[in-house]
C-alpha cells in the first residue's frame, strides 16, 4: 500500500468514532529543584514560579482553564517535530495506557538525547520525573482498526515520522477529530494517545499526588524506578 492510499483524506471523516481511554504521562521535574536553588523560602519560590509562568507563551483559547500539566504541550511550537506533529505546528499531548508504557517512551527519548549529544555519550544522566493520569475522550482515529491498520508500516516506523506527520496535518484540517489512538512503538502490546484538542483531557491524579520516578540513563541502558517498581530498557 502506498502512503498516498494509506492517508486517504476522506478516511478522517469516514473512519473516526467516539473513543475513550485513560492515559499516563511523565514530565521532568528538575525545574522545581532549579528554582529552589535560587530562593530562600517557599513563598519566594511561588513568586519566582509565577514570574516564569508569565514569561511563557500564552495558552491557545481551547486550552484556557485546563490543568497546567495537561495544557503545557499546547502552549509551545517546538522547532523539532514528533510522531504526529510537524516542526513549528501546534503542540500535541502524548500519553500511554499504563506506567510501564509511559516509562518506555521516556526511556527512548532520554537515551536518544544522550546518544545525539556530542560529549555526553559516555556520561550517566540522572533526571527526576512526575507521572500523572488523565482521561481522554472524544472523536478519534484508532490506527489499530481498519482501514488504518493496513498502513501499520507507515505509523509504526521507529524514527521516520514523515507519513504520520501528514496524518496529523489531515486531523488538524478536519477540525473535528480530537485524538489518535495507536499502538506503542516503544512498548509492544501497549497503546498510546496523541491528543490534538486539550478539551478532550481531564486530570485524574489528585493535585499534588503525582508519582515520583527517577531515571538513570547511559548509552547502554535506561532504568526508571519509583522506589517500589523498577523498569530496565
Amino acid at each position: 500500500m502506498t502512503a498516498a492510499t494509506a492517508w486517504n483524506p476522506g478516511w478522517v471523516q469516514e473512519h473516526t468514532h467516539p473513543l475513550a481511554m485513560h492515559a499516563f504521562r511523565m514530565v521532568e521535574t528538575q525545574h522545581i529543584a532549579a528554582t529552589m536553588r535560587l530562593v530562600d523560602s517557599a513563598a519566594e519560590q511561588d513568586v519566582l514560579e509565577q514570574l516564569l509562568d508569565a514569561s511563557k507563551p500564552p495558552l491557545p483559547p481551547e486550552a484556557q482553564g485546563t490543568h497546567y500539566l495537561l495544557a503545557a504541550p499546547f502552549r509551545y511550537l517546538p522547532p523539532t517535530g514528533s510522531r504526529f506533529r510537524s516542526p513549528h505546528m501546534p503542540g500535541i499531548w502524548y500519553g500511554a495506557d499504563d506506567p510501564y508504557c509511559a516509562c518506555a517512551e521516556i526511556a527512548y527519548w532520554r537515551q536518544r538525547f544522550l546518544l545525539d549529544s556530542a560529549g555526553l555519550t559516555t556520561q550517566h544522566l540522572h533526571t527526576d520525573h512526575s507521572l500523572y493520569e488523565a482521561a481522554v475522550q472524544g472523536r478519534a482515529i484508532d490506527l489499530q482498526s481498519p482501514p488504518w491498520s493496513q498502513a501499520e508500516a507507515q505509523w509504526k516506523h521507529p524514527r521516520d515520522y514523515t507519513e504520520t506527520q501528514k496524518l496529523g496535518a489531515l486531523v488538524r484540517e478536519a477540525g473535528n477529530v480530537a485524538w489518535i489512538r495507536y499502538a506503542s512503538v516503544r512498548a509492544p502490546g501497549h497503546a498510546c494517545a496523541a491528543v490534538f484538542d486539550p478539551r478532550s483531557l481531564t486530570m485524574q491524579t489528585p493535585e499534588g499526588r503525582y508519582e515520583r520516578w527517577h531515571c538513570h540513563t547511559t548509552r547502554d541502558r535506561v532504568t526508571l524506578s519509583n522506589g517500589r517498581v523498577r523498569f530496565d530498557f
